[in-house]
C-alpha cells in the first residue's frame, strides 16, 4: 500500500530535465561524508545561474545546500542497506528535490508517526514546541527539528511517499521538497 504525507501536489514527480546523483551503499562514515559533499555539489551547480548577484548567489546556494544536506542526512541515518538517489531541478521560481531510499518496517512506522505529528499545524509553533521538548529531554531522538526548520525558516514544502520495496519488509521512501528561490534579474 502506498501512503502519502505532506503536500500532494509536490509529489507528482520531477521533470525529465532533473539532474540525478546516486550514492551507493557503503560504510556509514563514508556516507556521512557524502552528505555534505553531495549537498555542496548540488548547491554549487544550481546556484551558478545567480552568479551575477553575489548576495543572491550566496542566499540561493545556502538555501539549496541546507535543504539537500538535511534530506540526504535523514536518508543516510535511517536507511536500510541500498543506494540513495537524489534528483534536483529548478522550475520557475522554486528549487525542487527528490531523495529516494529504502527503510525497514520499524523505521517506516516511527517515521510515519513523526510525520503525522509535524505535518499538521503551524511549522513555526511546532518547531518551538519540539525545541522545548528536546531541551526538557536531551535523550530525545528523531524529533523532526530539521524538517520543521526547513518548513518554518526556509519556506519548504515537503511530501513523502511510502511504497512497498520488496517482500523483505523494506519500504521505499521518496522525500519531495520545494523551496522558493529568487527570480533572476538581468
Amino acid at each position: 500500500m502506498t501512503t502519502l504525507f505532506g503536500t500532494a501536489d509536490l509529489a507528482i514527480g520531477m521533470r525529465e530535465s532533473a539532474s540525478r546523483v546516486r550514492l551507493f551503499d557503503g560504510p556509514l562514515d563514508l556516507s556521512w561524508h557524502h552528505c555534505a559533499t553531495t549537498s555542496d555539489f548540488i548547491a554549487d551547480l544550481f546556484a551558478l545561474r545567480f552568479l551575477s548577484s553575489r548576495n543572491d548567489h550566496r542566499e540561493v546556494r545556502h538555501s539549496i545546500g541546507y535543504l539537500v544536506n538535511e534530506l540526504i542526512e535523514n536518508a543516510v541515518k535511517f536507511r536500510a542497506p541500498g543506494e540513495i538517489t537524489i534528483e534536483a531541478a529548478i522550475e520557475s521560481e522554486s528549487f525542487k528535490v527528490k531523495v529516494s531510499n529504502v527503510v525497514d518496517g520499524e523505521t517506516t512506522v516511527e517515521f510515519q508517526n513523526l510525520l503525522s505529528e509535524i505535518t499538521v499545524g503551524d511549522p513555526s509553533e511546532l518547531l518551538i514546541q519540539r525545541i522545548e521538548a528536546n531541551a526538557a529531554d536531551p535523550e530525545t531522538t528523531r524529533s523532526g527539528l530539521g524538517l520543521l526548520t526547513l518548513m518554518s525558516d526556509y519556506g519548504a514544502s515537503l511530501a513523502w511517499i511510502f511504497s512497498p520495496a520488496d517482500e523483505r519488509d523494506l519500504v521505499c521512501v521518496e522525500t519531495y521538497a520545494s523551496i522558493p528561490i529568487k527570480q533572476i534579474h538581468n
